[in-house]
């Protein structure tokens, strides 16, 4: 198999979609100039924004804007900014892994104060942030973006440092495990065999990154011409494969039609590397060992400690066992801590763990901040939405959009949400970067 990434040709018809697309509301910011200007917050507030990633620098990057003599801090250690919505392209041979790595350092506002250590917990009490290197940095607002935790550790015998040897791979976590798993998806298809592809009981950040996974390995299984030799299964801890019934019920018709089979209640508990074997466990203790020529681990997730074991989790409800920032779903302001703010994968709220998601709600939570600020309550409100190209083959893919609801609300009148078209694949492929750059910077 070739491992070059493959581009997809344009016809005239095509290139005219795709200026169709450019001017269309799901994409609006892809090349769009800053906002316009408005009186700014005078102010001398001490602003920290916990987390480098989209979140925290689209914030931070809109709050620059929106405030006059405040100061801003970015508590985090990575220097380098990663376009996670990206990897599954990187794992699938479709993308080089360069077009999903940046600087942080680039993106950032002038005059903001960017102190390079992780957050280690938080002290909403006394309004302070405390880092791994122990500085305590005190605050009169805080934004919560720090991402997730993501919990390899549950699995017993996993080594993230294995990925890409003896068929193991798993896209979530880095750019390089990415590139690796591409590697180890290459040798599997290069011969075929059993392919072993997982999902977790937990909430996951990118929860379609484990059907698209799936959908690409069996196209590229077909155009290695291995397809008849192999087998895919994919096992869920769920009762499903996705938390949206139209779009599950969609997938699990094409993959009948494809092949994939599926098996429910089924949670990977451990993973023997050198002998390609897993186990899993139902709900009731039973367990089943399952050779395996590759497999894709998606691991649990959960909020990271210093989230989870400070005063800003979740007490109780379905979100306390993760540890989720316990914010209102709707302005996104901690419930209980009024002078905090949560956006991204932390948020406990019953959807919203993507790009797409951040993308919505960045410009809402810098808003609501700084009503806040001025002594009035946040008047803008967050409907949970949230987008996921789902690719099912390289040039296919359907655009899903919904809501905390699992309503589907599409935003583009020529793409039918659950119909596979180019022209959202198109969009995965060409555009979504653009967008994603443009929220960044603070521009939508």
């Amino acid at each position: 198999m070739n491992d070059k990434p493959s581009t997809p040709r344009m016809d005239p018809a095509r290139r005219r979609w795709l200026q169709a697309l450019a001017v269309s509301p799901a994409l609006a910011g892809a090349a769009a100039a800053p906002l316009p200007a408005r009186a700014a917050l005078k102010t001398q507030a001490r602003i920290v924004i916990a987390g480098s990633g989209l979140g925290g620098i689209a914030v931070a990057n809109r709050l620059a804007g929106l405030l006059d003599g405040a100061k801003i801090t970015i508590v985090d250690r990575k220097e380098e900014h990663n376009y996670q919505p990206g990897y599954t392209l990187v794992a699938t041979g479709v993308w080089p892994v360069d077009k999903v790595r940046d600087r942080n350092a680039d993106y950032q506002p002038a005059g903001v104060e960017w102190v390079k250590d992780m957050v280690a917990g938080f002290d909403p009490a006394a309004n302070t942030v405390i880092t791994a290197g122990g500085q305590r940095i005190p605050y009169d607002f805080l934004v919560v973006a720090i991402g997730v935790h993501m919990d390899f550790g549950l699995i017993e015998g996993m080594d993230v440092a294995a990925i890409g040897r003896e068929g193991l791979a798993s896209v979530y976590p880095s750019p390089q495990a990415a590139q690796a798993t591409w590697a180890a998806m290459q040798a599997f298809t290069a011969r075929g065999g059993h392919a072993v592809m997982t999902l977790p009981a937990t909430p996951l950040k990118c929860a379609g990154a484990p059907l698209k996974m799936s959908f690409l390995l069996r196209d590229r299984l077909h155009k290695a011409g291995t397809l008849g030799a192999s087998k895919i299964s994919f096992e869920s801890a769920l009762g499903n494969v996705f938390g949206v019934k139209v779009v599950n019920d969609n997938v699990l018709e094409r993959w009948k039609t494809l092949g994939i089979d599926v098996e429910y209640s089924r949670k990977l508990a451990s993973i023997d590397i050198g002998a390609r074997r897993a186990t899993f466990v139902t709900p009731e203790g039973e367990k089943q060992e399952m050779p395996y020529d590759f497999i894709h681990v998606v691991p649990p997730m959960r909020a990271p400690d210093a989230v989870k074991n400070s005063d800003l989790a979740w007490k109780q409800g379905p979100f306390a066992a993760g540890g989720w920032l316990e914010v209102d779903k709707s302005t996104l302001q901690h419930r209980r801590y009024p002078n905090v703010f949560g956006i991204g994968d932390i948020n406990g709220t019953p959807r919203g763990k993507t790009a797409a998601t951040v993308k919505k709600s960045a410009p809402l939570v810098a808003h609501n901040l700084v009503e806040v600020m001025a002594g009035r309550k946040p008047d803008q409100t967050f409907d949970g939405y949230t987008s996921c190209p789902l690719i099912t083959r390289e040039g296919s893919a359907m655009l899903i959009e919904f809501d905390y609801e699992g309503r589907l609300t599409p935003s583009l009148p020529m793409i039918e949400p659950l119909q596979d078209s180019y022209f959202a694949w198109l969009m995965k492929y060409r555009m979504l970067k653009p967008a994603y750059m443009a929220v960044l910077k603070g521009r939508v």
